[in-house]
């Protein structure tokens, strides 16, 4: 992979994670703590999604080959799942395979939130996994792993930023901006999703690539 595919990269999966849906939910989860406590959690929930990403770029095809199940079909899954994931954020409505009404009405009783459900599903969910461990086998050179790494810690920065001026953004951007951002999110997420169905079913039927 080169320098502009690790820019894709970055790109794709600040797609995936998308901090920007999450801020609502952010806020509505921590309405009743204090301003300390909310800095806490948004650095917990960050560095959750960065040991989940981590986990998922260097244990993802151990765990696959475990359960007998191949890249090319993983790929083709991961692809739905992103094209389902895509096509509710080009709606610019809730993705219930990142959360579900019952997770978050439960999550209220919960005296923190910050890895579950805001890093777990909200943020590092199975579109973010799936990716992850898709892009992870592109390339197995040492280098490839350390770039890898500085765009996870890049993202979970990224998090981190976007939950602590959630209060500030969600004032000015309003509702019907933050439907605009997710939409073009969910543009650039479709597409992912077919290029990873495309390749995986080439992978999968090679008479169907003309191999």
């Amino acid at each position: 992979m080169n320098w502009s595919e690790y820019v894709q990269l970055l790109i794709g999966l600040i797609s995936v994670v998308n901090p920007i849906s999450a801020m609502p939910i952010y806020l509505s989860l921590t309405a009743r703590k204090s301003p300390a406590e909310r800095r806490r959690i948004a650095l917990d929930s960050a560095f959750a999604v960065a040991m989940v990403l981590f986990v998922s770029l260097f244990a993802g095809e151990p765990i696959l080959l475990f359960f007998g199940i191949g890249l090319p079909s993983f790929r083709v899954a991961g692809g739905l799942l992103l094209l389902l994931m895509g096509i509710s954020m080009l709606r610019a409505s809730d993705d219930r395979s990142r959360h579900t009404p019952e997770e978050d009405a439960e999550s209220y009783d919960k005296s923190s939130v910050a890895v579950v459900p805001i890093a777990i599903p909200l943020l590092a969910g199975p579109g973010a996994i799936s990716t992850t461990i898709v892009y992870a086998h592109r390339d197995l050179s040492l280098a490839h792993y350390l770039l890898f790494s500085s765009v996870i810690v890049s993202i979970s920065l990224i998090v981190l930023v976007f939950l602590l001026m959630a209060p500030r953004i969600v004032a000015i951007m309003g509702q019907t901006g933050l439907n605009v951002v997710t939409r073009v999110m969910g543009l650039l997420l479709t597409s992912i999703a077919v290029e990873f169905i495309v390749g995986g079913t080439a992978e999968l039927f090679p008479m169907l690539a003309g191999r």
